[in-house]
């Protein structure tokens, strides 16, 4: 397994060999994700960073050493590449393809739902994709649209195999017997705890995300989560009046809950509504990597990898400059992100040339009459929701960053909790924001483009 001595660059950012760090782009329970770029290359990559002790700690070894062999197994261009893994005695690092069309969910959330052949062609590249795992023995078992990503090109591309098996670890009965995924999506046999087929559960998964493509909401959904297994287990559908009659009887043969009546993928490929305009991608051909690097990353004894540069950040807010400013190009539409909010994501950027120390005080004072515990350090800050969720208590991380002089760029995502709780806490959130937004002097927003960060230091 490759080991690389950390560095820092002349511009005092942090390199894990020879990748150079950036922002953030997610946080979850476990590990956040940062943007990368290979600096021999150029490369843009996700690098995930797991902390070992939280992984010791909540028992996770299995799960990351599953997690590895499975991503070196698949090969597919509908599948988040993993790269290579680093380690070294207190981190992990996946270094991953770089995606920056965002999450299939954000499309869904903006939009409603989508029309039929775009989410035939979601759909069609999600079968192929999952088909090709199954060829490899390994089940993804927690297939949602939150899990699904886009390129540059809108391209689908599965990520997150933290819930992910083996077909070695199955039971002697041959079914896996471990309960895991998110609610909605989840196989009525998943529930009842008797064993289930990971490719049967996995198809059903998909037909679930077919109908929210279609729908813009889910087929099976409730507050109280006995009612919502009892709604799947029964399975009773009633299709949207825009639904073709073709589509509905295939996710009807999807989402069937006798696992052994369901359609099988092989069928799914046959379906005359599924092969129209069907195109199967190319795959390249690859040489099995070796998966011992799975087991090598909880071995390595010497601190190789340096954790950045807290013990030298400035009082002031991190800095940004075109190397974060270019990370967010492809994904957002920026010349909205100066002088308006960006909603309906799981990370918001809005620009203001309010002092920082205002900035993050009204962020606070705005904050608290929502019912939401406000933790600061300097400049970053983390909002923690009093009352427990539908995926426990709802967690919000925010924090300022200067890009001039007298302009500053305020990142929002959120670290834990069900995603439309935190779509709803944002909406008010970003309402109490809006007088310390950067707006032209005409109210309209302001263009800006990412090649150039000239206009802002210009207009400072």
């Amino acid at each position: 397994m490759p080991r690389f001595e950390a560095e820092r660059s002349d511009n005092l950012r942090t390199r894990v060999g020879k990748y150079e760090l950036g922002r953030v782009l997610g946080e979850g329970t476990f590990a956040k994700v940062k943007y990368a770029r290979n600096v021999e290359t150029g490369q843009s990559v996700a690098i995930k960073v797991i902390d070992k002790d939280t992984v010791f700690k909540h028992k996770l070894v299995h799960q990351i050493k599953t997690e590895i062999s499975t991503m070196k197994l698949v090969k597919h261009p509908n599948v988040i590449q993993l790269y290579e893994v680093m380690a070294s005695k207190s981190k992990i690092y996946f270094v991953l393809e770089y995606v920056a069309g965002g999450e299939l969910f954000d499309k869904i959330a903006r939009k409603g739902r989508l029309k039929e052949e775009r989410a035939r062609r979601y759909f069609q590249q999600l079968i192929h994709a999952v088909d090709f795992c199954h060829s490899r023995g390994i089940y993804h078992r927690d297939l949602k649209p939150e899990n699904l990503l886009l390129d540059s090109r809108g391209n689908l591309k599965i990520s997150d195999f933290g819930l992910s098996a083996l077909a070695e670890q199955r039971g002697e009965d041959g079914l896996f017997h471990t309960t895991c995924g998110t609610p909605n999506y989840v196989a009525p046999e998943v529930i009842v705890h008797k064993g289930y087929d990971g490719a049967r559960a996995d198809v059903w998964s998909c037909g679930v995300i077919l109908f929210v493509l279609m729908a813009g909401y889910l087929p099976f959904d409730d507050s109280n989560l006995m009612h919502l297994y009892r709604k799947i287990h029964r399975a009773e559908l009633k299709y949207p009046p825009w639904f073709s009659l073709e589509a509905c009887k295939l996710i009807s043969r999807i989402l069937n809950p006798n696992p052994r009546l369901r359609a099988t993928i092989p069928e799914i490929l046959k379906d005359s509504w599924f092969t129209i305009n069907f195109a199967t991608p190319n795959i390249k051909e690859d040489i099995d990597v070796g998966l011992n690097e799975a087991t090598e990353v909880f071995n390595v004894s010497k601190e190789l990898i340096a954790v950045g540069m807290d013990d030298k950040r400035p009082q002031g807010p991190a800095q940004w400059n075109a190397f974060d400013l270019i990370s967010l190009s492809n994904k957002l539409s920026l010349s909205k992100v100066l002088g308006k909010i960006q909603g309906l994501r799981k990370q918001a950027h809005f620009t203001s040339r309010y002092p920082a120390s205002e900035i993050i005080t009204k962020m606070e004072e705005t904050a608290k009459p929502l019912g939401f515990r406000v933790l600061r350090d300097n400049y970053k800050m983390r909002l923690q929701g009093s009352e427990a969720g539908r995926k426990g208590h709802l967690s919000v991380a925010a924090e300022v960053f200067e890009v001039a002089p007298s302009l500053f760029v305020v990142e929002v995502q959120k670290a834990c909790g069900d995603t439309l709780e935190y779509q709803k806490f944002y909406q008010k959130f970003s309402k109490g924001l809006e007088d310390i937004v950067w707006k032209s002097e005409s109210g309209a927003d302001i263009p800006f483009h990412m090649h150039s960060i000239k206009f802002c230091i210009s207009h400072v």
